[in-house]
């Protein structure tokens, strides 16, 4: 089976370069074609464009920033849908609206082109190492004709439902992430108010119940005040939106979207979304005034 890969962001790269280390025929497509370098050096073919992607490939996966961006890969000029689709199976793994990928499965099946909606769970090092979380939507027959690929980058691939299923199912994990770190800074900022030094207090969190790998995995940037962008605050801050666009109301889910999306507008999107701890500190805050 021959693949297409279209979007080669920090997600994109690692997850297309596993399907070529697991042996698959990967032709890529991307904006910027000098991001496919390391990907042609790994055996993977460019696409003059789009149509010719489709051409060449069976199956289709897409994967780039927000809904905006999915739909116009889909729909737009020279876009997915104008190529000579039908039969052949897409499979986007963007994380955007159920309301985006159900429209896009209608607009796919009227091209008779498959569509399955399979965002992650999971940032750059578990997309490295084959470990992401695949939550899909959309035809079982569909699923397991995509779910050999599926298990070369996660480590878990589930079928929900139909589609709009695979992203809800994402925006609901990733409230509980956005809960959770903003959790973990508010915890360390009242500890260090009580005496309790920040290497201290992850020491604790991490020997007890509530320790997990993300706080784990977080705690060298916690403690350098550092933080390079695995998972984006600015994504954080759109997945939040969408899960309160999609019907998510609570007060917890209301304040931890009003924080990210102020830490947002104060400039902070393209640092890793612990950096929500920089934004909570008010040392910090005094600091930058």
């Amino acid at each position: 089976m021959k693949v297409g890969w279209i979007g080669l962001g920090n997600m994109g790269i690692p997850m297309a370069s596993n399907l070529l280390a697991a042996g698959y025929d990967v032709c890529v497509w991307n904006r910027t074609p000098a991001k496919a370098e390391r990907l042609v050096s790994l055996g993977a073919v460019i696409a003059e464009s789009m149509e010719k992607l489709v051409e060449n490939c069976d199956i289709i996966f897409t994967m780039v920033s927000d809904d905006d961006a999915v739909r116009s890969i889909y729909t737009g000029a020279g876009g997915l849908l104008s190529a000579a689709v039908r039969g052949k199976l897409a499979v986007d793994m963007s994380t955007v609206s159920p309301e985006t990928s159900r429209f896009l499965a209608q607009k796919c099946r009227e091209a008779g082109l498959r569509f399955l909606d399979a965002p992650v769970s999971g940032s750059v090092g578990p997309a490295k190492e084959g470990k992401l979380v695949i939550m899909a939507g959309g035809e079982q027959q569909d699923f397991e004709q995509a779910k050999p690929m599926l298990d070369k980058l996660g480590k878990t691939a589930l079928h929900l439902g139909p589609n709009g299923a695979g992203t809800s199912a994402k925006l609901a994990i990733n409230l509980l992430l956005g809960i959770t770190v903003q959790g973990v800074a508010e915890t360390l900022l009242f500890a260090r108010g009580m005496g309790i030094t920040t290497e201290q207090m992850l020491t604790i969190i991490s020997e007890s119940a509530v320790g997990t790998p993300l706080i784990r995995g977080k705690a060298a940037s916690i403690l350098a005040d550092d933080y390079p962008a695995a998972f984006a605050l600015k994504h954080m801050a759109k997945d939040l939106r969408l899960a309160r666009e999609a019907g998510v109301s609570s007060p917890l889910a209301e304040s931890v979207a009003a924080s990210y999306r102020t830490a947002l507008e104060e400039g902070m999107g393209d640092l890793d979304l612990m950096a929500i701890l920089r934004f909570l500190d008010p040392e910090k805050q005094e600091k930058a005034l």
